[in-house]
């Protein structure tokens, strides 16, 4: 399947993963063929991006698995936005409840502890800070048992990690939301929804201190020139250093109005390149390790000259997936294709991914 963006959607686009609402709600199902109207409803709906079968869907069965199921992390956006709407209504947020999906999440996680992460979920703009709750909240759990973390540990990051921004419940949505520069006033105000993010979390008592104590930190920076204290190195808690990872992972993946996202081997450079200034490099490498840099559908060039796609992924070697064969170095499509797994082949290695369009440029030279 491949990701396209709302403006380049045409008819007869054959819809490949469903598409929730952030009540939980399917608003298009996987197999639907689009029509106008489907694709003005989702541009009406603040829609970016959706994912589309390609040519090669159903020529190679691509089955793409996921550690949290499609099902639960709805559930979960759903909750995130009736605990952000309680508070806004001057209601309590049903803590029994995040406690339970974040149980859910680490339930999935731990029966799936063999599966990387492949897909960015699809996410309306005005929704965009309940499905990103979540996100940060399934990388930070990931990342937390790579580095060993036991089961008390893992929920009080799950539960911290899922509610890092709740404090974002009392800023005003045009600024929140503004696809201009912010003004020094209004990135001031912003700022402060870490404080307002502790100041909610710590009056809930069966909320643990340590996970209000991540909506307060997530912005500190490794180097000390973060917000709200300037905190540094080790002295900002080690669930917050995970969550801020995770917090900007999930953000350089997601599509904005003012820019497509990025590539997740565009994203694992610009990580690299903040680690040991913004970010804990212990913690990134953390999460670097949950990650399919090449994910499941991914058509990648070799050093050989073939081509070929992702089928499968290695745990233990992110960067040697296994792939099916379709094309040759001469770029003639392969009558039958065949599979390579990477991770036994030491002299074969990627030189780079294509997208559908540079494959077609390659094949038409």
């Amino acid at each position: 399947m491949i990701k396209v963006r709302i403006e380049n959607l045409t008819p007869d686009m054959i819809v490949a993963r469903n598409i929730y609402s952030s009540d939980g709600r399917i608003l298009l199902h996987a197999g639907i063929k689009l029509n106008e109207n489907y694709i003005n409803r989702l541009k009406n709906l603040g829609i970016i991006s959706v994912y589309i079968k390609d040519e090669f869907d159903d020529e190679l069965n691509l089955e793409i698995r996921e550690p949290v199921s499609e099902e639960t992390r709805a559930e979960t956006i759903k909750e995130v936005k009736n605990a952000f709407e309680a508070l806004e209504q001057n209601r309590s947020m049903n803590t029994r409840m995040v406690k339970s999906m974040v149980n859910k999440i680490l339930d999935e996680i731990l029966d799936n502890h063999d599966i990387l992460i492949n897909l960015c979920d699809i996410r309306t703009f005005d929704d965009y800070t309940f499905g990103h709750s979540v996100n940060v909240c399934i990388l930070s759990i990931m990342a937390g048992i790579t580095m060993g973390y036991h089961d008390l540990k893992l929920k009080e990051l799950g539960i911290g990690a899922l509610l890092h921004d709740i404090g974002k419940v009392y800023l005003d949505p045009a600024v929140l939301n503004k696809p201009d520069d912010l003004t020094r006033e209004e990135y001031a105000e912003v700022k402060r929804h870490t404080e307002y993010g502790f100041e909610i979390l710590r009056k809930y008592p069966d909320i643990p201190l340590l996970a209000a104590h991540i909506a307060f930190q997530h912005h500190e920076r490794w180097d000390g020139q973060g917000y709200p204290r300037g905190l540094a190195g080790e002295d900002i808690h080690e669930y917050a250093r995970i969550v801020a990872v995770a917090d900007v992972y999930d953000a350089l993946l997601s599509d904005r109005p003012y820019r497509p996202s990025y590539t997740i081997n565009q994203a694992i450079t610009i990580l690299n390149r903040m680690s040991g200034i913004y970010l804990d490099p212990k913690c990134i490498t953390a999460l670097v390790a949950n990650i399919a840099v090449y994910p499941i559908g991914t058509i990648v060039e070799l050093n050989t000259g073939d081509i070929g796609i992702v089928v499968d992924v290695n745990k233990s070697a992110p960067t040697r997936p296994i792939l099916k064969m379709i094309y040759n170095k001469t770029t003639n499509r392969l009558y039958r294709p065949y599979e390579v797994d990477l991770s036994k082949l030491t002299t074969v290695i990627i030189t780079r991914s294509l997208t559908r369009e540079e494959l077609g440029e390659i094949l038409k030279n």
